[in-house]
C-alpha cells in the first residue's frame, strides 16, 4: 500500500511540525510587545523623556516592515528550520543586551537585534505550510498561526510584566532572551521543511541541499519576478487595508485615544485591547474556511470587510461627543474579528506563486500593514501637534488626526482595486484560465 501524499491527509506529525514553529512566533510577539509594557520603567532606566521612548517602536515596526523581502528571500533559499533558529537567537541577544544596558543608544541596537529577530517568525510557519499540509487546510492554519501569537500579548502583559515588577528590568528582559534562546533551539529539533527532509538522514539531506544549490534561481530573478507580480502587490494592499487600523490603534493611539479623548480610565483602555486580542484569537474558525470558499475571490470578501470596518471607524468618529466606552468595546470586537483577513492575500499567493518564491512574495504582502501604519501614525501625531501644541488633546483633536487614517485606507483601496484588475487580467491570458495551484513537488 503507498503512503498517502501528506500534502493530502492531515497528519499529527504536520500539526506537531507547525506547532515547533508557532511557539518560535509566540516568542517573537511577546519580544515584540514586551517593551510596551515596560514604558515607565524604561524611561527610568535610560533618562530619556517620552519622544524619545517612543523611537524604540518606530524602529522595531520599521526594521521589521524593512526586512520581510530579505527575509522572505533567505527562508526560500534555506528554508523555514534555519530562519526559525537564527531568528530566535537573534531576538534573544537583542533581548539580553536590552536587559543588561543602560544606554540609550545601546538599547536601540538591541531593538533593532529584534526586529530583525521577529520578521523571521510569521514568514517562516508560513512558508512550513505548505510543504507539510493539504491546500485545503492551509487558509485555516494561517488563521490560526496569526491567533495563537496573540498569545505573545498575554504573556507580556500578565508574567512578564509581573516579573518586571518583581525582579527589575536586567532579570525580566534577560529571563525574556533565555526563554526566546530556549524555544528557538527547541524549534531546532522539531520543525523540518518538509516532509521529505524529516525522514531523510544527515547525509541525505546534505546530498538534497547540495542539489538545491546548484539549481537555485538567482536572487535577482526572485526579486524581480516578486516585485512585478500583482498579485503579491495585491497581498500587501489586502494586508494594508485590513490590519493598520488595528497597528495605529494597538501600537501608538489607542490608549492616548481611549483616555484623553474619550476619558475612559486606564484599566478601562487596557480592558479594550484585551477584548480586541480575545477577539481575534477566536476569529480563525470563520475567517479560514471562510476564505478556502472563496478561493480566487477572497480578496472580494477581505474588501467587503475591511470596508465595514471602515465605515464602523468613520461612524464611530462621525459624533462632535465622544463615544462611550460599550460602543468601544463592540468597535474592538470588529476590529478584532476584521483585521485577520489582513492574512487572505497570503492564501492566494501561496496557491498561485512558484514554491520557490512563496516567502519572498509573502515578504512583500506583508509589509503593507506595517509601513503605512508607520506613515498613518506619524501623520496623526503631526495633526494632534498642529490641533493642539499643548499636548492636551481632546475628543476634537482625534476627529481631525484620523483624517490621515482614513486617507491612507482610501489610497490603499485604490491600490487593491488596481492590483485586483492586474491580477484578473493575468489569470485570464494564462493557458487553459483561473487560478493555478501550483505544486512542484
Amino acid at each position: 500500500m503507498s503512503t498517502p501524499n501528506p500534502r493530502e491527509q492531515l497528519s499529527a506529525q504536520a500539526v506537531a511540525v507547525w506547532l515547533g514553529a508557532v511557539a518560535v512566533y509566540v516568542a517573537a510577539i511577546l519580544g515584540r510587545t514586551s517593551f510596551g509594557v515596560a514604558g515607565v520603567e524604561a524611561i527610568e532606566r535610560f533618562d530619556v523623556d517620552a519622544s524619545r521612548i517612543a523611537v524604540f517602536t518606530a524602529v522595531q515596526v520599521g526594521v521589521y516592515a524593512l526586512s520581510q523581502i530579505p527575509v522572505g528571500v533567505l527562508i526560500d533559499r534555506y528554508g523555514p528550520r534555519v530562519m526559525l533558529v537564527y531568528g530566535a537567537l537573534v531576538m534573544a541577544t537583542g533581548q539580553i543586551i536590552l536587559g543588561l544596558t543602560v544606554s540609550y543608544p545601546v538599547a536601540i541596537g538591541a531593538r533593532v537585534l529584534i526586529g530583525a529577530g521577529d520578521a523571521t517568525a510569521f514568514l517562516s510557519v508560513l512558508r512550513v505550510l505548505p510543504f507539510w499540509f493539504p491546500l485545503r487546510y492551509t487558509p485555516l492554519f494561517t488563521q490560526l498561526s496569526a491567533s495563537l501569537g496573540q498569545l505573545g500579548q498575554f504573556l507580556s502583559a500578565i508574567p512578564f510584566l509581573w516579573l518586571l515588577h518583581a525582579e527589575g528590568w536586567t532579570v525580566a528582559f534577560v529571563s525574556l532572551g533565555a526563554v526566546g534562546a530556549l524555544v528557538g533551539l527547541a524549534a531546532g529539533i522539531a520543525v523540518a521543511d518538509s516532509p521529505e527532509a524529516k525522514s531523510l538522514s544527515r547525509s541525505e539531506r546534505a546530498e538534497i541541499k547540495a542539489q538545491a544549490r546548484a539549481q537555485r534561481i538567482p536572487i535577482g530573478t526572485v526579486l524581480a519576478t516578486v516585485l512585478r507580480s500583482p498579485l503579491c502587490w495585491e497581498a500587501f494592499c489586502i494586508h494594508g487595508i485590513s490590519m493598520f487600523f488595528m497597528l495605529n490603534f494597538t501600537l501608538l493611539w489607542g490608549v492616548p485615544l481611549a483616555t484623553l479623548g474619550q476619558g475612559l480610565s486606564p484599566g478601562q483602555a487596557g480592558m479594550l485591547l484585551t477584548v480586541f486580542t480575545v477577539a481575534t484569537m477566536l476569529s480563525p474558525p470563520l475567517l479560514g474556511p471562510l476564505s478556502a470558499r472563496v478561493g480566487k475571490n477572497r480578496d472580494i470578501a477581505a474588501g467587503v470587510i475591511a470596508s465595514i470596518h471602515c465605515l464602523m471607524w468613520l461612524w464611530f468618529f462621525a459624533s462632535p461627543e465622544p463615544r462611550g466606552y460599550a460602543v468601544t468595546l463592540a468597535l474592538m470586537v470588529l476590529m478584532g474579528v476584521a483585521t485577520p483577513t489582513s492574512n487572505y492575500g497570503f492564501d492566494t499567493v501561496r496557491e498561485e506563486m512558484p514554491r520557490t518564491m512563496v516567502a519572498t512574495g509573502t515578504g512583500l504582502g506583508n509589509m503593507g500593514g506595517f509601513l503605512s501604519a508607520m506613515f498613518a501614525s506619524q501623520v496623526v501625531g503631526l495633526l494632534l501637534d498642529h490641533s493642539a501644541p499643548n499636548g492636551d488633546y481632546s475628543w476634537g483633536d482625534f476627529r481631525l488626526a484620523w483624517i490621515a487614517a482614513f486617507a491612507t485606507w482610501g489610497a490603499l483601496a485604490v491600490g487593491l482595486a488596481t492590483t485586483r484588475a492586474l491580477v484578473v487580467k493575468q489569470r485570464r491570458n494564462r493557458p487553459g484560465g483561473g487560478v493555478r495551484i501550483v505544486d512542484e513537488s
